[in-house]
């Protein structure tokens, strides 16, 4: 099998990495209201992370996608940071180090706009990526940043990069 590669998001992936996501989100019975499964913007991501500051890639293997991660500068977040946001694997693509490799790819990005600091908002269902954060530096806040419309998050954390 081919190794993953991780690649900027193309308007052409916008129905794979929007199935992904919902498809993630059920998976751990964390499709409610107050998280990205009821994004309005989620089938036109290619769009959304054409906003400056904002980026987005995905792991492609053999072809196909299987999964993604970005960076965004979510509204009302303290001067220097932005959101990690929308990170996203398949089950047969966990405990490979991809969600490892895009998250570093994000700090990259993040360092290389002049951010400061990166924040993130996820769940207790979503159990194999909370870990993940800790081992990456994630350290937990006590409530929300920002103004990202995921009233369903209940775990907000924060890195210095």
């Amino acid at each position: 099998m081919e190794t993953a590669i991780i690649r900027p998001i193309r308007p052409s992936d916008n129905e794979a990495i929007a199935r992904i996501i919902r498809a993630v989100l059920t998976e751990f019975k964390a499709n409610k209201p107050g998280t990205a499964y009821f994004d309005n913007s989620l089938d036109e991501l290619y769009n959304v992370f054409s906003y400056p500051q904002a980026a987005y890639w995905l792991a492609e293997q053999e072809g196909q996608i299987i999964g993604g991660a970005g960076i965004y500068p979510t509204h009302g977040l303290p001067p220097g940071y932005c959101e990690l946001v929308k990170l996203y694997l398949l089950p047969e693509a966990r405990g490979k180090g991809l969600g490892k490799q895009l998250i570093e790819q994000c700090f990259d990005a993040a360092t290389q706009a002049g951010f400061t600091h990166i924040y993130l908002e996820t769940m207790p269902e979503l159990v194999t990526a909370i870990p993940l954060y800790e081992k990456m530096g994630f350290i937990y806040l006590f409530q929300a940043l920002g103004a990202s419309g995921h009233f369903g998050c209940s775990v907000w954390m924060a890195k210095e990069l």
